[in-house]
């Protein structure tokens, strides 16, 4: 029978756009059915439109149909695709803005610290709720999570849904492996590597060419090499201080540990260059996306709009998401390998266990088969497990409406210990719970 692929939060373009496109070059999904879910009417027919001119550029055989009702995308579906945001600029800019006025300057704030912390409390609920939902339609159906902060949000689901197929994506790690293949002057194919972590703090234990160590080059071209030390200049200081490349941009890893926001002139010498626009500038994403809120119409209005060719051109990109490989295997394509977010039961075995860990996960018929990792080395473990242990806390406060706990959690927080002291912490997280109130229901209590 044919796949029914359900895309949750169909209204994120990006995502949605390239997956479909993607699905269409696998041969054993050109009868799949494709549901797009969005409670935004004006954003689904947006992604209705651009799903329907992919598939008819591509001469995709794909069915394509679309509802608001979440109950009836999802039922008898065989993979689940969640790309949500729960609330829009008017509420997470204040898990920016509210952690700048104590002193904590962030350039993303999407998925770990202050900032993770409390999307990911005003998120999971919602994604429970879809859990439940998939439990009693579509209780064999494979959930791929690309919403952030993806690791709370997969700890909390797998913690809460441990009988479900769940795992979350991320592109960091096969972007990064094509970025450090290229400045070797080698294709991405051309490497192989074993990359193992959390979500946006993975890291490549082995980077190689056949049986060829490439990490002796690599060293050597970053410690040299003035361009490309400043196409990433603080994972580039992280990988020549620690031997391991991380996987995420250095907007997001300057986030993620003490040594280089938490003051200004660190924040200049070392946060001027990279992906995620400029890292040093605070709030570039919230400013990105309050841009965004008002030219998003008119953006896809123009890419559809594009000649036949450009059309043409767009379809023919290699695909560059995980999706479309993992729904193929799964409907009894190739077997498909990709890194994925599931509990660390054993797959690491120095990083705090039944944490959510990213490793290399195997995806054939109906079944993923992670891949144990054994020991991270010992330099990457103080930030890795922390990290890990700081979401488990956050998590298990959400579940259990602790408010303690959860600011508990955020001092723990690398980069706001470097910053603020405890009693400013507990001030900080207060102000934040104030402003978020109407959102955490399960908060009966919240003093800290």
């Amino acid at each position: 029978m044919s796949a029914k692929i359900v895309f949750i939060g169909a209204g994120s373009f990006v995502f949605t756009r390239a997956i479909v496109r993607d699905m269409t070059r696998f041969a054993n999904l050109h009868d799949a059915r494709i549901v797009l879910m969005d409670i935004s009417p004006d954003r689904l027919e947006m992604a209705r439109q651009c799903c329907r001119r992919i598939l008819d550029v591509s001469g995709s055989k794909i069915k394509l149909a679309v509802t608001g009702d979440r109950q009836a995308a999802l039922k008898d579906a065989d993979v689940v695709i969640t790309t949500i945001l729960c609330g829009g600029t008017d509420i997470w800019k204040h898990d920016v803005l509210i952690p700048k006025k104590y002193g904590v300057d962030l350039v993303v704030g999407d998925t770990r610290g202050p900032s993770g912390i409390f999307r990911m409390l005003r998120t999971l609920p919602e994604m429970l709720r879809i859990c439940a939902d998939i439990r009693r339609l579509c209780p064999q159906a494979l959930l791929l999570n690309y919403t952030n902060p993806m690791a709370m949000l997969c700890h909390g689901m797998q913690r809460e849904f441990p009988d479900l197929n769940i795992t979350g994506l991320c592109h960091g790690v096969q972007h990064t492996a094509a970025k450090l293949a290229g400045w070797l002057g080698l294709g991405h194919d051309d490497v192989d590597y074993t990359c193992a972590g959390i979500n946006h703090m993975a890291f490549f234990t082995e980077f190689k060419q056949g049986h060829r160590d490439l990490y002796p080059r690599l060293r050597k071209l970053v410690a040299t090499d003035k361009k490309i030390y400043n196409d990433g200049q603080v994972r580039n200081e992280m990988f020549l201080a620690l031997d391991y490349y991380m996987t995420e941009s250095s907007g997001h890893s300057s986030e993620y540990n003490w040594w280089f926001r938490k003051r200004p002139d660190l924040i200049k010498k070392y946060c001027t260059t990279g992906t995620c626009g400029n890292p040093g500038q605070h709030a570039f994403v919230l400013k990105l996306y309050q841009a965004k809120d008002k030219t998003w119409r008119t953006d896809l209005r123009r890419w559809l709009n594009q000649s036949e060719q450009e059309f043409r051109e767009y379809v023919a990109r290699t695909p560059v998401e995980y999706a479309a490989g993992i729904v193929s295997a799964w409907a009894g394509g190739a077997p498909f390998c990709f890194n994925g977010n599931v509990p660390n039961h054993g797959l690491i075995s120095n990083v705090f266990q039944n944490a959510c860990v990213e490793v290399p996960v195997h995806a054939g018929r109906r079944k993923l088969r992670p891949t144990c990792i054994g020991d991270l080395p010992v330099q990457l473990v103080p930030l890795v497990s922390l990290s890990a242990t700081v979401e488990h806390m956050a998590v298990t406060g959400a579940l259990q409406g602790d408010a303690r706990l959860v600011c508990q959690a955020i001092a723990h927080d690398p980069l706001t210990a470097s910053v603020l002291s405890l009693a400013e912490i507990r001030k900080m997280t207060a102000e934040m719970f104030k402003r978020n109130r109407a959102f955490l229901p399960g908060f009966r209590k919240m003093e800290l």
